[in-house]
């Protein structure tokens, strides 16, 4: 059995005595300090774990025009998964510290490699720690195995130019927290708010108090706040929340049709994976320069 989704601490110890090949990465980062993830990593990380950088393994070339995190290259991407030690019949697990943040992004990229087992330790490094698991300091050994090869991606992706010409006509939800989705502060982009007709849903709502993910029921619940609560559509019409937290209907503007979503934020997809699976992720980010707001 594969873990494809979510692997918790017991389930782990299980999995890494046991026979299946499995690869661990350590994917923990700091946007306001990118060195952090990596020194936190050398003092302390699960033993045999790799370490995986968001700007350096896990994003592509930046452009200016491009987005702060665009994705890799698929070759480029293939060649990182191959230097760790990652084949088609290998078990990969990413934890971070930041409660899945970076951790879903990397079990993302490796279902849009095509990558079926790839799970997110649920709890991330805190939840191994306090179920008994060891740590280190010691440097994994090398693993170095032929780039990934090239299959059929589990996912889809969309980059800003097609988002552009759809908005109105599917879902974007947002994961930020709220108040750079408003435009209130905005410590990283150059423009604060965010693109027209999007739902806000702050990945953090998706955890419980000690950073691990809520089950679906109890996540739904939260986002539908028992269908009493109300946003409004870009025109400014009140508009009732449905399944998921997502507009029923949104009169004249975006987001009216329910059979498509584009996904901007990755931990969503832990929790509601089977409610959003036909969702696809923005490629390449918009312009920082563009004022969304």
């Amino acid at each position: 059995m594969s873990f494809q989704t979510l692997i918790g601490p017991a389930e782990l110890r299980a999995l890494l005595a046991g026979p299946t090949p499995s690869v661990l990465v350590d994917t923990g980062f700091d946007l306001a300090d990118t060195g952090a993830g990596e020194r936190e990593h050398a003092n302390a990380h699960l033993p045999g774990a790799h370490y995986l950088h968001l700007d350096r393994d896990l994003s592509g070339a930046k452009t200016g025009t491009n987005g702060r995190h665009p994705l890799p290259e698929r070759a480029a991407f293939a060649a990182t998964l191959g230097r760790i030690g990652v084949t088609p019949a290998t078990q990969v697990v990413a934890y971070d510290r930041q409660g899945g943040m970076y951790a879903a992004r990397a079990w993302w990229l490796l279902r849009w490699m095509g990558h079926e087992a790839a799970a997110v330790l649920d709890g991330g490094l805190d939840a191994w720690i306090a179920a008994g698991g060891a740590s280190t300091a010691d440097a994994p050994p090398a693993a170095n195995v032929a780039p990934y090869p090239q299959r059929t991606p589990r996912v889809a992706t969309i980059d800003a130019g097609a988002l552009q010409q759809r908005l109105g006509r599917l879902r974007l939800l947002d994961a930020r927290a709220g108040e750079r989705f408003r435009g209130d502060v905005e410590p990283l982009d150059a423009a604060a708010g965010h693109i027209p007709g999007a739902t806000n849903r702050f990945f953090k709502d998706n955890l419980r108090c000690r950073r691990t993910f809520q089950d679906r029921r109890g996540a739904a619940r939260r986002v539908r706040g028992a269908d009493r609560q109300r946003c409004r559509d870009r025109n400014g019409a009140s508009v009732r929340l449905g399944r998921h937290g997502l507009p029923q209907s949104l009169g004249d503007g975006a987001c009216r049709p329910r059979g498509i979503s584009a996904v901007s934020g990755l931990v969503e997809r832990m929790v509601f994976r089977s409610g959003a699976a036909g969702g696809a992720r923005l490629n390449t980010g918009l312009d920082p320069r563009q004022p969304w707001n």
